[in-house]
């Protein structure tokens, strides 16, 4: 009775929510579109001042996507996994000159928490609601044509996505899909009308309240993660080049430095990594003729990460056909390498994602950062080899669905090391089958739906196999 008040609590809120965007709406298009006076008058409350409001509702339902393993917890049942995520973020953006903004977001996501009732581990809680905590996901000062130059300066906490975001996206990985920030300094200039560089500094620290604390924050034991348990420094140099015909070449180096924050080192039984690594690596992209158009990109890392010498490679590619019809069918192969510690050398081979822990839709939705989980941190994935195939087409003007089917190996065995809940890996190399489907729904600037279905058959990689699936569903209002 208690799990259901607790539900009925937070779809209630919701709903709430959502009666009072639509009540706003009576001059919309739309039945999803929200543009009212009383609208118009919040987003420009004042002179100089913009503001917006997010709204994201999401459904999840998951089994045996930590485990692969249907008996794990035995009658307490681990496997089952229910629970519903609210984020809500209001925007402001203040231009305080003629090319200067201080822009800022607060965000506030809480949990209800449905299945399992109980649960070994702290990120997934017992059956409850936990309403968590608010926190700034942006907060910055930006500062166009800078000291009378083609540059851009944006200082303070903010999001940067470089490239596919194969290696830069995500600067708070360990709180899932919350936020995504970065706290840096990044200057965009402009060399040619084609070329433009980024000069980018980050300082990232574990600890949520480092900068700026946030409401309702938890007690020092229990608190979130921004990072894999490391403070980080970063620098990055990122070239682009813009070429006629849709041609675009990228050229990067990345220096990462992670050491163990001051919240792992005292509380934490398995702290993050100590590591300088240097990658440096380029991306090339664009179509071939009218049909066929291509990605690829290539990285090569070195240094030094928890006191052994590093020597990492990957690589990303992915070429596709467009049929150039009405429903805009494409079909794609991508393949994809991340390289695996050799157990039997002295050096770590095994590949760094970097900025890029995050449930990377090509590799498969969500589910992909999970089923590593037990090799590495969440969401970090390496020793890889993935091919996947790929079809997308929209049924409709407002709908678009896609479907990825990845085979995935190895790239190096150890049997020595530990799998999902603490069972053996085996001397195979193949992981398994990952399909994936996604239809979204869009009719709008102001709203759009997402249905995410993963389904993973695990391959003799894993001592224990049991399939496993993660479904999503997100609804998503932009005010």
């Amino acid at each position: 009775m208690k799990g259901m008040k607790r539900v009925t609590a937070v779809w209630i809120a919701a709903l709430f929510v959502g009666t009072v965007s639509f009540a706003l709406a009576e001059e919309a298009k739309h039945w999803h579109q929200v543009d009212s006076d009383l609208l118009k008058a919040f987003k420009n409350p004042m002179e100089n001042v913009t503001m917006g409001l997010d709204l994201r509702l999401r459904e999840v339902y998951a089994r045996n996507f930590l485990s692969m393993n249907k008996d794990w917890g035995g009658s307490e049942n681990y496997n089952d996994h229910h629970y519903q995520r609210i984020r809500t973020q209001w925007s402001l953006k203040w231009a305080m000159a003629e090319d200067m903004d201080l822009n800022t977001r607060l965000t506030w996501e809480f949990w209800n928490h449905c299945k399992p009732e109980k649960h070994p581990i702290p990120f997934f809680e017992n059956q409850n609601v936990d309403f968590d905590e608010a926190l700034f996901d942006i907060f910055n000062i930006q500062w166009r044509n800078a000291l009378d130059m083609p540059l851009t300066l944006t200082i303070g906490r903010q999001e940067i996505i470089l490239g596919t975001g194969w290696l830069v996206l995500d600067g708070t990985p360990a709180d899932g899909s919350r936020t995504i920030f970065f706290d840096a300094i990044r200057a965009q200039y402009a060399l040619t009308d084609t070329l433009s560089a980024d000069v980018i500094y980050i300082q990232q620290y574990d600890d949520e309240e480092e900068y700026i604390k946030p409401f309702n924050h938890h007690a020092v034991q229990n608190r979130r993660h921004l990072t894999q348990k490391t403070d980080e420094r970063g620098f990055i140099f990122y070239l682009t080049n813009k070429a006629d015909g849709g041609q675009q070449q990228e050229l990067y180096y990345i220096y990462k430095n992670e050491e163990n924050s001051k919240w792992a080192k005292s509380y934490s039984s398995t702290p993050g990594q100590a590591a300088d690594i240097h990658t440096i690596g380029g991306r090339l992209s664009g179509p071939l003729d009218k049909n066929w158009s291509y990605s690829a990109e290539l990285a090569k890392q070195w240094g030094d990460r928890n006191g052994n010498t590093l020597q990492a490679l990957g690589a990303n590619t992915k070429l596709m056909y467009a049929f150039n019809d009405e429903k805009k069918n494409e079909l794609h192969v991508g393949y994809e390498y991340l390289s695996g510690d050799d157990p039997d050398s002295s050096a770590d081979e095994k590949f760094d994602s970097l900025w890029g822990d995050w449930p990377q839709y090509q590799r498969g939705g969500d589910l992909q950062s999970y089923i590593w989980t037990y090799e590495g941190a969440l969401g970090e994935v390496y020793n890889l080899h993935r091919l996947g195939f790929g079809h997308s087409f929209k049924p409709h003007a407002e709908w678009k669905v896609e479907s990825i089917y990845n085979l995935l190996w190895a790239d190096q065995t150890n049997p020595r090391a530990l799998g999902p809940t603490g069972n053996s890996l085996t001397n195979s190399n193949f992981r398994g089958h990952m399909l994936t489907g996604q239809a979204t729904y869009s009719c709008c600037k102001s709203f759009r739906t997402v249905f995410l279905l993963d389904y993973f058959i695990p391959g003799n990689y894993y001592a224990v196999s049991d399939d496993a699936f993660f479904a999503r569903v997100n609804l998503e209002w932009t005010f």
